[in-house]
């Protein structure tokens, strides 16, 4: 189920009220304003996943594009089916309450991947080569979402993430298929993807909700050096540059409104050889996974808005984890960079929405695997079918923690509850629903984010990959979550409510790692200790008692502080004596 919003929400639904913007976006010197000539800065979500899916969202393995991902199903239901539980995931993955809540949670815009083939055929399917065959089912979609960002004041940015014939060699992000001309390599797939801009410009010139065109996603391609895969050494980009001054040529001739966002080479970062800008209502859209979040890091992008005189925008980035996630954001906005985070839902616990699997949608990534034997086509049927039901919002788990790092947590040092807790007669306080906020507010972890673009740091937030996206480790066990790989000094901290004063006996569930580790454990009652040196006494799970603590009535800080690391920790029971 989802789980209940916290108060928080109400809190980031006022803070954020006043940066919702007003009428038609428009870069301005170094920033981006609307109407009324007022700063915005843009705080949105991608919804990748929804018109076009990559494998790794979904513990695919090696199963990486779209079109592959289609056809395995298609072996194992057939095509009619196959296209029945395609129309249903559109249908399905998002809907109005997913914008509803994006905007409660603060954001003010939503970037849209698009995939260009629910707008137009492919260019090796066109009836009369040269011509363009519309396809209503983008457009409607497009609508819908338009419709529901309208309703919450947010706007929403167009990205041509999969354009026609695919523009990088990374397969997955543009579901290109490598036998088959790329967008760099067919003259009718470049043309395909101007005129597909032209109709949405023509279509949505009059639109003031429609937040900008960002033309091409991450292009990742050697012009010069057809060994630079990636696109991230090429000095002139001319084929770049060119595409993108035919597209906004062909979006003016219809729309002189709406700003147009460009990308640059190598994954959108490279801009060698593509500046000046060419149009007066232009952004510069930079993306960011995996490294530090200091200055030097986006150092290049801060030289060309001030070289210049062009806003910049974090395009798309995330991916990481709740620490990670606040630094960033802090970084971007104390630049006045607004930003774009990739993606509001997918398998994992790094977004605010987690889409769960299900027994028969594993036995299918066990058959895909070679693990196990393929079910049979009603079983996969009916398995995929509640697998696409799980995309719904109110089928999701949603994780506070994330939506918490990106607003509150950006502008408030403070730990707040992550669930309510109760200093009473047999309750029973669950390790990992420890506080909300930033490490060393909240708790304490040594290892708080990952930087795998960064050689010679390997570090990676929680190790085990549930129930929250903190540095904190936490594994699942059956249904139960604990914490785990506890180092020297590392602590959690947990907001409780006394309604009554008195004695009370606290039962700590806990087990040592090893036999050569002696983990100690520190009680401190807000920031007093009340229990010194408890030792974790085995391997297997113990029960630690603490007897007679003292507590008066109101709210208590009680943190627990490993001095001694090396255990892991499933929960607290408050009883009385």
């Amino acid at each position: 189920m989802l789980r209940k919003f916290h108060a928080f929400v109400l809190i980031a639904v006022l803070l954020f009220n006043a940066v919702k913007g007003q009428g038609f976006l428009k870069a301005k010197d170094k920033i981006i304003v609307d109407e009324q000539g007022k700063e915005v800065i843009l705080r949105g979500m991608g919804l990748g996943g929804w018109m076009l899916q990559e494998g790794y969202m979904f513990r695919l393995g090696n199963i990486g594009q779209q079109y592959r991902i289609k056809e395995k199903i298609r072996e194992l239901v057939g095509p009619e089916k196959t296209e029945e539980l395609y129309n249903d995931w559109l249908n399905n993955h998002t809907t109005r309450r997913d914008i509803d809540s994006l905007a409660a949670w603060g954001f003010n815009s939503v970037r849209l991947p698009m995939h260009f083939n629910l707008y137009t055929l492919p260019v090796a399917d066109e009836p009369t080569p040269g011509q363009n065959t519309w396809l209503e089912k983008g457009f409607a979609l497009t609508d819908s979402l338009l419709g529901w960002c309208k309703a919450n004041k947010i706007y929403l940015i167009l990205d041509l993430h999969a354009a026609p014939g695919g523009q990088g060699n990374d397969l997955p992000i543009s579901d290109r298929h490598p036998d088959q001309p790329s967008l760099w390599e067919s003259e009718a797939n470049r043309s395909k993807t101007i005129a597909l801009w032209r109709k949405l410009a023509e279509r949505y010139a009059n639109e003031p909700w429609i937040g900008g065109y960002d033309i091409i996603n991450e292009p990742n391609w050697g012009f010069e050096d057809k060994e630079d895969t990636r696109g991230t050494k090429e000095t002139q980009n001319k084929p770049l540059k060119q595409l993108m001054q035919d597209i906004t040529a062909a979006i003016r001739e219809v729309d002189k409104k709406h700003i147009i966002i460009i990308e640059g080479n190598g994954f959108g970062n490279n801009y060698r050889g593509i500046m000046p800008p060419w149009d007066d209502n232009m952004v510069l859209s930079f993306h960011k996974y995996g490294n530090f979040t200091t200055i030097p890091t986006i150092r290049q992008f801060l030289d060309l808005r001030e070289t210049y005189n062009v806003p910049i925008w974090l395009g798309e980035s995330g991916e990481n984890s709740n620490t990670w996630f606040t630094n960033t954001i802090s970084m971007a906005e104390e630049q006045h960079i607004g930003w774009a985070w990739w993606q509001l839902k997918k398998m994992g616990i790094n977004n605010p929405l987690e889409i769960k699997n299900a027994p028969g949608y594993q036995a299918i990534l066990d058959y895909w695997s070679g693990k196990a034997p393929a079910p049979s086509a009603e079983e996969a049927y009916r398995s995929l079918k509640e697998f696409v039901n799980n995309t719904r919002i109110e089928n999701n788990i949603y994780h506070p923690d994330v939506t918490d790092a990106m607003f509150r947590q950006v502008r408030s040092a403070e730990a707040i509850p992550f669930k309510t807790h109760w200093i009473e007669d047999r309750s029973l306080i669950k390790a990992v629903d420890y506080d909300l906020g930033r490490n060393l507010s909240a708790y304490a972890d040594a290892d708080t984010a990952s930087y795998h673009y960064t050689p010679g740091v390997n570090t990676q937030g929680n190790r085990g990959y549930a129930y929250r996206n903190d540095g904190v480790d936490i594994r699942k066990e059956g249904e139960d979550y604990y914490v785990f790989q506890v180092e020297d000094n590392e602590w959690l901290q947990y907001t409780l409510n006394a309604g009554k004063g008195g004695t009370f006996d606290l039962q700590f569930t806990m087990a040592a790692d090893g036999e050569n580790r002696s983990p100690k454990f520190d009680v401190l009652d807000n920031d007093k200790v009340i229990a010194a040196g408890v030792a974790v006494p085995g391997q297997g799970w113990q029960t630690i008692p603490v007897r007679n603590l003292k507590f008066t009535k109101g709210l208590h800080r009680l943190k627990i502080v490993f001095t001694s690391g090396g255990c892991r920790f499933k929960d607290i029971l408050v009883s009385k004596p």
